[in-house]
Parts: C-alpha cells; structure tokens; sequence
C-alpha cells in the first residue's frame, strides 16, 4: 500500500489544520494565508505552518498569485493555496474497487452486448500493462503487496492473503473472481515470469487465486494432469 493516503490522514489529525482544509476545500477561489488565518481566528504564521503541512501531505496545492485588484509591481505577490484534485482513499484492508470499477464501465461502454467478455479481456490487458510500467526482473511479490493482496510465500507458491476486490467478490464471485484471476495472469504476462501461472484456487478468507510455478509443456500427445485449484474452478 501507497504511504500517501495514511501520511494526508496523519496530516489532518490536527483540529486547526483540519479546521483550515475544510476552509480551504469549501471555497471557490484560491486562498490566502491572511484569509485563511482571518477564518479560524489564529496568527497568520500559524495558519502558514499548518497550509504547508497540509500542502506537504498531498491534500493542498500552493503557488504565488497576485490579487486582480493588486497593481502590478506594488507589494510582495502572495501564496495562496487551494484543494489537490481528485480524492485520497484509505481502506484497511486494502481496497481496489476503482480499478474493477473502471474495467467493468470501460467493458460496457466498448461491448454491452457481451460486457463480461470485454471484462475479462480488459481485466487481462490493464494486469499486462501494470506488469510493464514496474518492469519484470522485480519480485512478484513486491508488485503483488503493492497492489494489496498481501502476498504469503509457502514454498510452492504464492498465497494472496487478500482480496482488494472483496465486497464485489461476495456479491457476484464468478464474474469479479474471473477477472481478478485474469488480472494476476496479465500482470505475471506483463512481468514476464512466465515461469508463474495463476490459478483460480478459492479458500475461505483469501484472495480467490494462487500463483504457481508453471509445469514444464506436456509431451505431445500427453494429456496435462490438473493442477490445484483448476479442479476446483471447474466445479465452480
């Protein structure tokens, strides 16, 4: 998991800073140190620790802009600041409902006809391009916690401790369940472990798919023996 989300609630734990976030998000114009200390009747260098704090943690944003009614060259140009675009979220465990949020309305939009197959191929193809912007050679592992599935290593395989899609898992496990198992398969294509195969294998309390060493390519003509978890997905 990112430190970003806990460093932005660390940052608002403070009843003045938190005070001035509010103030601050509630406006429709940037903000200033003197306004924001006239606000919530503090000192103006205060009121300036706690915006840079703030600015710090990700939550504001500053610049340096004069006031309109402000002559240019006459006096010192003020900071001023104002929200950071777009939200932070924190969940713990660790949830990812954006990115099955953004799969499945990317899936309609491109095939409403036949939205769970257009699922399952964006599902794959967003796991691969994750897999290629951190680059293969990393741990598995690494890539896998950081996406917080909190991965466990046993000694012939991996187990996903955690599943970041959970909440939609319970509710529709087949569908949120297959495209989560091709996630993992993109990402591993993506990282290029193919040494490494995903496996549907559902277990109480965990993520619905394990990460295997891949079994050398059968013989022609030999027929493949099941691995763990594919018996399981079938009888699904």
């Amino acid at each position: 998991m990112s430190t970003a989300p806990w460093q932005a609630v660390t940052a608002l734990v403070d009843q003045v800073r938190r005070a001035l976030y509010d103030y601050v998000r509630s406006q429709d114009h940037p903000v200033t140190r003197d306004e924001a200390a006239d606000a919530q009747h503090i000192s103006r260098n205060l009121a300036a620790f706690h915006l840079d704090k703030l600015v710090a943690a990700g939550l504001l944003q500053a610049r340096y802009e004069a006031p309109t009614d402000q002559p240019r060259g006459r006096g010192r140009t003020p900071k001023v600041y104002e929200a950071v675009p777009g939200c932070i979220a924190l969940t713990i465990p660790e949830r990812r409902y954006d990115l099955m949020g953004e799969i499945l309305a990317q899936a309609v939009a491109e095939d409403p006809t036949d939205a769970r197959s257009a699922a399952l191929r964006l599902a794959e193809h967003r796991g691969v391009a994750i897999g290629r912007q951190v680059g293969g050679g990393g741990p598995v592992a690494a890539v896998l916690a950081e996406l917080g599935f909190e991965p466990a290593d046993d000694e012939a395989l991996i187990r996903l401790r955690n599943c970041p899609f959970h909440e939609l898992a319970a509710r529709q496990t087949e569908l949120v369940c297959g495209l989560n198992h091709a996630f993992i398969a993109g990402l591993l294509d993506g990282l290029g472990r193919a040494d490494l195969r995903a496996r549907l294998a559902p277990s109480p309390g965990a993520c619905c798919v394990q990460i295997h060493p891949a079994r050398p390519t059968a013989p022609a003509g030999a027929e493949e023996p099941p691995a763990p978890g594919d018996a399981q997905a079938r009888q699904r």
